[in-house]
């Protein structure tokens, strides 16, 4: 399968408990860090449901 680059780009501060998980759950701690995953449907949902605080690099 692809691997896509995933990319914190914004602060979880004030942000949903559900949202703080989810990033938590795909490795993203701090602003700027970058976790390499499988381009799977549960990896691209859980990034669907954060896209306004990450950022896909190519």
């Amino acid at each position: 399968m692809a691997t896509i680059k995933i990319q914190l780009v914004r602060s979880t501060i004030r942000r949903p408990q559900n949202q703080v998980r989810t990033l938590q759950a795909l490795g993203l701690k701090k602003i700027n860090t970058v976790v390499e995953h499988e381009a799977t449907p549960q990896i691209l949902g859980m990034v669907e449901k954060v896209k306004h605080l990450v950022k896909i690099i190519d």
